[in-house]
């Protein structure tokens, strides 16, 4: 069973903070190793486009083929970082909250996070980043997500989503070129903007 799954059944005070780092660092380096096959893609791509100027047209609809079975591979391995990044963002935000739970346990956000459902703690617990947050901080946030409203950040979630499609879409239509697409959805962006999210 998976340490997300045991805190679905668990209360948080039963879980071990080693087994929360644990999984911190094996999140971390899937990642990692999903953020490579990304820009490794995203070079492929380009490679393959720049095969298609000048090129008859035979060739530049077999390129386009291959462009389309790359920009799938790309959207799966996207969705799936997303998906870790939500997952290594909850775990890490578990971690600082066992870290402090001795003094937590002594103020009312220990009684709402004892109250609120697993399901909807995860989900509010993704949207901020309490890494490097000293206690008073991190007190703060955790009554912020309370009052969060959860189906607002889902639908922008959901928005975000849409965009990428739409880049993705104008692509393989060829309204857009692939340079100026590798730009508007590279995964770094995505990545500063989940983060800068986090933070605020």
């Amino acid at each position: 069973m998976g340490i997300i799954d045991r805190f679905r059944r668990n209360p948080i005070g039963k879980l071990k903070i080693s087994e929360l780092q644990e999984e911190e660092f094996k999140l971390k380096s899937r990642i990692n190793r999903l953020r490579k096959e990304i820009d490794r893609i995203e070079r492929d791509k380009k490679e393959k486009f720049g095969e298609g100027v000048g090129a008859d047209l035979i060739k530049k609809k077999m390129l386009a083929q291959e462009l389309k079975q790359m920009d799938m591979a790309a959207k799966l391995k996207i969705r799936n970082f997303i998906s870790l990044h939500k997952q290594y963002m909850f775990i890490s935000n578990l971690v600082v909250i066992k870290k402090y739970q001795r003094d937590l346990q002594k103020t009312q956000v220990w009684e709402k996070i004892q109250g609120i459902s697993p399901d909807a703690f995860e989900s509010s617990l993704i949207q901020v980043n309490l890494a490097g947050k000293g206690f008073e901080n991190v007190v703060d946030d955790l009554n912020q997500i309370f009052t969060l409203d959860i189906a607002d950040s889902d639908n922008d979630l959901d928005e975000s989503e849409k965009q990428m499609f739409e880049i993705w879409s104008s692509v393989e239509t060829g309204s857009l070129d692939l340079e100026e697409a590798g730009g508007l959805f590279s995964v770094e962006k995505d990545l500063e903007k989940a983060i800068a999210e986090s933070d605020n």
